[in-house]
């Protein structure tokens, strides 16, 4: 394979109209070498040359069942991290812009996390009492960090069966880097706020006392998803004023208040079964990305279905926004003339731990 590669300078330049052209033609000539995963998230005008489509973990599988050469993540970052992890060896994980990141992955880090560990270290047996369980949306190094320590990984579908696990093997868990995704789930298992407390990754042991630190069933990691972050309960008040018949369905990186709020509470996985499920004539008030959300209520509108976006202000994934049909377009031509641009790869020693961390979660949900 050639390392020089076509510039994108002049791909910059061209309008989605000639992008469009130029993905279908440079599709056709890849075949079966190459499959495009879409997440739920993704814009339309990139969505729609999706070869599979569904969240970050499902495509993973799904590419991995493939022969493609080529894998080409229309996501974030962690979610190509995670294909190369999952998928054969001889199989590239490609993201078409490197730039489109996942600030929420980004609140922890290996050296913040490694340091949470060691300063926990000083007021309890880490390695007997806690354990550490990452969200997917996460980095490979913090993923191969908890296969390392005996934890798991976990996604905003399994998390309750994923923590319930957690604590069969330790009494406390460390739950990073979703804030609210964790307290959602630790509600749902009866723990009371008190014995769910905020580590702080930028203050002194936490910004916690030793003895919250010892009374804490779970340590949540002071990170959340900047999308999730714009709903509030005042929206899921006004939408239950106007139609009170309505329901209200929200993710759970969303705040306790808008969770507990809601009518049902999962992943977007869960909410595109429900909505697709539920009766004809039903309303709906939805609480996740707004690419999904105007997908979700095109489809359904047929059915007699109405679905709202929760929030009063436009909010959508502006990382995953990144990437653009002139991305895809430039990702593809290159693999057409033999060259791989903007390869992900997992080092081999993150690897190994990060795949024990995922093989644990995939064999317990």
């Amino acid at each position: 394979m050639q390392t020089a590669t076509i510039s994108f300078d002049p791909f910059n330049k061209l309008s989605d109209d000639a992008c469009q052209e130029r993905i279908r033609a440079a599709r056709a000539k890849l075949g079966k070498r190459a499959v495009i995963l879409g997440h739920h998230y993704q814009r339309a005008d990139v969505y729609q040359h999706a070869d599979l489509t569904g969240d970050s973990l499902k495509l993973s599988k799904l590419a991995a069942q493939t022969d493609s050469e080529y894998v080409i993540f229309c996501g974030v970052h962690f979610m190509a991290e995670v294909a190369d992890i999952m998928t054969a060896p001889n199989q590239i994980a490609i993201l078409p812009d490197l730039a489109a990141g996942c600030s929420m992955a980004d609140m922890a880090n290996l050296a913040k996390v490694e340091r949470c560990w060691r300063e926990l270290g000083s007021v309890l047996d880490v390695e007997s009492e806690v354990t550490p369980v990452t969200y997917i949306n996460s980095a490979a190094d913090l993923k191969a960090f908890c296969g390392e320590h005996g934890g798991i990984v976990c996604t905003s579908s399994n998390a309750g069966t994923i923590a319930k696990w957690a604590f069969d093997q330790r009494p406390k868990v460390l739950f990073f880097p979703d804030q609210h995704l964790g307290r959602w789930t630790g509600h749902q298992m009866g723990f009371p706020m008190d014995e769910m407390v905020v580590w702080d990754p930028d203050l002194e042991m936490g910004g916690l006392t030793v003895d919250q630190i010892k009374k804490a069933k779970i340590l949540l990691w002071k990170g959340h998803c900047s999308v999730h972050q714009m709903f509030q309960k005042s929206h899921i008040d006004a939408f239950r004023a106007k139609y009170p018949e309505g329901k209200v369905i929200a993710h759970p990186e969303c705040n306790f208040e808008v969770c507990a709020a809601s009518d049902y509470v999962g992943s977007t996985e869960h909410i595109v079964k429900t909505i697709k499920e539920a009766p004809a004539g039903t309303r709906w008030l939805v609480g996740t990305e707004l690419n999904l959300v105007d997908r979700l209520a095109k489809e359904v509108l047929p059915q007699d279905k109405i679905v709202q976006f929760m929030a009063t202000t436009i909010c959508m994934c502006s990382t995953m926004q990144r990437i653009d049909p002139q991305h895809l377009a430039w990702t593809l031509e290159n693999l057409v003339d033999g060259k791989v641009v903007n390869q992900i790869k997992v080092p081999e020693h993150e690897v190994k731990f990060a795949r024990l961390a995922l093989d644990r979660m995939l064999a317990i949900s």
